[in-house]
């Protein structure tokens, strides 16, 4: 199995930056490509960005320009830089690694970042 551990949430003003790591652990050759979802109150969980292993990356069109998803395959961690926030950036965001030899996601137990003056 893999472990997905989140960290980096908190309250930020709008306009303001956050940046979110998330390590993951055990059978770590299970998984290539690492990404970040959020689910806000009230709404389905949506994708934000991900990263292949070999540094391809993909992003939702809200936050193009604004978030940037990298990754240290050595530490085996990914990062999310998030800036000019808005509120509607408000959510939890979860950490996942889809198995690449299972159909299955492994996901972290999620960070809350909320967006507020």
């Amino acid at each position: 199995q893999v472990q997905l551990v989140e960290s980096g949430g908190g309250l930020v003003q709008p306009g303001g930056s956050l940046r979110l790591s998330c390590t993951a652990s055990g059978m770590i050759f299970r998984i290539d490509a690492m990404g970040w979802y959020r689910q806000a109150p009230g709404k389905r969980r949506e994708l934000v960005a991900t990263i292949t292993r070999g540094f391809s990356t993909n992003y939702a069109d809200s936050v193009k320009g604004r978030f940037t998803i990298s990754r240290d395959n050595a530490k085996n961690t990914v990062y999310l830089q998030m800036n000019t926030l808005k509120p509607e950036d408000t959510a939890v965001y979860y950490c996942n690694a889809p198995d690449q030899y299972f159909n299955k996601d492994y996901w972290g137990k999620g960070t809350l970042v909320t967006v507020s003056s």
